[in-house]
C-alpha cells in the first residue's frame, strides 16, 4: 500500500481525497496556487506545498512542478481527483517514467478514450451501441457533407478533445453545415489546441445517464449502476440522481452489462464512468468515457454504501476487485452549489463569503472546502460545495433536499441555492419527466 499520496487538485475533490487517505493511514500532500493558500484542502493534508500562482496553466497544469512536489516529499503516488491533469495521458506516463503510481487510467487507455473519436472506434469494436455518424475523425469539409447525409439531419458536430460543450454544434439542415463546421473547429482549437471534429446523430429528446465503473489491473471489471445527469445547462451538469426515474431493471442490466463490456474490452484500470445517450424508446447509445473519479460519484456512494476513493486506491495498488456488480439499494440527489447568479444567466460571482451555515441531519452529506470568511478566486471552476441527500425513496430525497436548501445559508456571493430549491418544485422534476433539454424552458421566478 502507498505510504504518501499527493493530491494533484484543489477544492472539495483535494478534501475529499484526503479523508480517504486518512482513514487508510495514509500521508497527504496538497499542492496549491497562491489563490488557494486559505483553502481547507491545504490545512488538512499532512504537508503542503505551493506550485504557482493563480492562473491553472501556471500551478495545477504545470506537470513539472507537480512533479517535483512529489518528489521533495516522497510521494509515492498522485492522485488527479477530477479536471486538470486527471486525463492527461502525457501526466499519466510522466509519473510512471518517474515511479510514482499515478491513480487513474494509464497513458494508453487515454488515449484510446479521452479522445471522443478514438473512443468510439473502440467502442464499435467492442461490439456497444453507438450513435450512427463518422467512426472517426472527419479530415475535411467534403467528408462532413458525406457523412451527414449518410447519417441523415439533425446532426451533432462534436470536437474530438472536446469537453463542458466546447466545440459542439447542433445542425438542423444542410444550409448551416458550413458555418457549423468552421465555428466548431475555432472553439475546439482555441479550447483545446485541437480542431478535429468527429459526427453523430444528433438524438431527440435525450436524457444523459452514465454508468459508474471500476476495473482492476487484472482485467476485471464491474459497474455500481447508473446516475442520471440530465438536468444540464450548456452541457454543464447542475443535479444528479440515482437511481434514474426513467430506468427499468432491464435497461440498467444491459446498460451495466455494456459498461462492463467496454471497460474490459479495453482493460481499464481504475474508476471511471461509461457515459450514454437515452432516447425515448429507451434506445442507448456510447457517447464517451470518463477515465476518472467523476463529481457526481458521492450519490452512488450513498446508495451503495461504497467508497468509491478508497477502491481507486487500492486498485492502483494492485488489489484486485470482487468483480460483484452494485445495485441501488436508496435513492440519493445531488445538487451542486456554484458562485453563480442564477437570476443573471448563471453569471460568476466569485469574492469573500461572510456567513456560511452548513445543513445536517440524517441523510444529508455536504462535500465542501469553504468557510465563513474564504474568499472564492475568480481563476477556477465556480462549484463551492455539493448538497447530498439519500432516502429510501425519491419523493422522500425530494422533500430532504427542499430542506437541506432551505438550511444552507451562504452570504457575500451569490449562489445557485435559489435555484435549486425552486427546481425541487418544479412539476416536471418532481414527476421525473426531464431531459437534456429540460433548462431550454426553464425560468427563475
Amino acid at each position: 500500500m502507498f505510504k504518501k499520496i499527493l493530491i494533484a487538485n484543489r477544492g472539495e475533490i483535494a478534501l475529499r481525497v484526503i479523508r480517504t487517505c486518512k482513514e487508510m493511514g495514509i500521508k497527504t500532500v496538497a499542492v496549491y496556487s497562491k489563490a488557494d493558500e486559505e483553502s481547507l484542502h491545504v490545512r488538512f493534508a499532512d504537508e503542503a506545498v505551493c506550485i504557482g500562482p493563480a492562473a491553472s496553466s501556471e500551478s495545477y497544469l504545470k506537470m513539472a512542478n507537480i512533479i517535483a512536489a512529489a518528489e521533495i516529499t516522497n510521494a509515492d503516488a498522485i492522485h488527479p481527483g477530477y479536471g486538470f491533469l486527471s486525463e492527461n495521458a502525457k501526466f499519466s506516463r510522466l509519473c510512471e517514467e518517474h515511479n510514482i503510481k499515478f491513480i487513474g487510467a494509464t497513458g494508453g487507455m487515454i488515449d484510446q478514450m479521452g479522445d471522443k473519436a478514438n473512443a468510439k472506434s473502440t467502442m464499435i469494436a467492442a461490439g456497444v451501441p453507438c450513435v450512427p455518424g463518422s467512426e472517426g475523425v472527419i479530415t475535411d469539409f467534403e467528408e462532413c457533407e458525406k457523412v451527414a447525409e449518410l447519417t441523415g439531419y439533425p446532426v451533432m458536430l462534436k470536437a474530438s478533445a472536446g469537453g463542458g460543450g466546447k466545440g459542439m454544434r447542433a445542425v438542423w439542415k444542410k444550409e448551416d453545415l458550413k458555418d457549423a463546421w468552421d465555428s466548431a473547429r475555432h472553439e475546439s482549437k482555441a479550447a483545446f489546441g485541437n480542431d478535429d471534429m468527429y459526427m453523430e446523430k444528433l438524438i431527440e429528446e435525450p436524457r444523459h445517464i452514465e454508468i459508474q465503473i471500476v476495473g482492476d489491473s487484472y482485467g476485471k471489471a464491474c459497474h455500481l449502476s447508473e446516475r442520471d445527469c440530465s438536468v444540464q445547462r450548456r452541457h454543464q451538469k447542475l443535479t444528479e440522481e440515482t437511481p434514474s426515474p426513467f430506468m427499468t431493471d432491464d435497461l440498467r442490466n444491459r446498460m451495466g452489462e455494456a459498461a462492463v463490456k467496454a471497460a474490459e474490452f479495453i482493460e481499464y484500470e481504475g474508476a471511471g464512468t461509461v457515459e450514454f445517450l437515452v432516447d425515448k424508446h429507451r434506445n442507448f447509445f456510447f457517447m464517451e468515457m470518463n477515465t476518472r473519479i467523476q463529481v457526481e460519484h458521492p450519490i452512488t456512494e450513498e446508495v451503495v454504501n461504497y467508497d468509491l476513493i478508497r477502491e481507486q486506491i487500492l486498485v492502483a495498488a494492485g488489489v484486485p476487485i470482487s468483480g460483484k456488480n452494485y445495485f441501488p439499494q436508496m435513492h440519493s440527489i445531488e445538487c451542486r452549489i456554484n458562485a453563480e447568479d442564477p437570476s443573471n444567466n448563471f453569471r460568476p460571482a466569485p469574492g469573500k463569503i461572510t456567513i456560511f451555515h452548513s445543513p445536517g441531519g440524517h441523510g444529508v452529506r455536504v462535500d465542501t472546502h469553504v468557510y465563513a470568511g474564504y474568499m472564492i478566486p475568480p481563476n477556477y471552476d465556480s462549484m463551492i460545495a455539493k448538497l447530498i441527500t439519500t432516502a429510501q425513496t425519491r419523493e422522500e430525497a425530494i422533500n430532504k433536499m427542499k430542506r437541506a436548501l432551505d438550511e444552507f445559508v451562504i452570504e457575500g456571493v451569490k449562489t445557485t441555492i435559489p435555484f435549486h430549491r425552486q427546481l425541487m418544485d418544479h412539476p416536471d422534476y418532481v414527476a421525473g419527466n426531464y431531459t437534456t433539454k429540460f433548462m431550454e424552458d426553464f425560468e427563475m421566478k
